[in-house]
């Protein structure tokens, strides 16, 4: 597994939280994040690295966005 950098679209509450609304794959193509179920400060153990990270639901499935300093990324897998 490696880290992918992508472009995230997000919004701040009236509470000050970052809240994800999008990510953006290469294609360009926008995908909603339907849900997030949980925010916390955790390590990518498959990827490397340390960030916020969001646990979403995206397209029906769960899958962990990280805000690492100013950027986000994902895990993805080798090809």
């Amino acid at each position: 597994m490696f880290k992918k950098y992508v472009k995230v679209t997000a919004t701040f509450d009236c509470d000050g939280s970052l809240v994800p609304n999008y990510i953006f794959w290469d294609d360009n193509k926008r995908y909603p994040i339907d849900r997030i179920t949980d925010v916390r400060y955790a390590t990518s153990l498959k990827a490397g690295g340390c960030g916020i990270r969001y646990t979403c639901r995206i397209l029906g499935k769960e899958r962990y966005i990280f805000l690492e300093e100013n950027k986000w990324f994902v895990e993805v897998k080798e090809n």
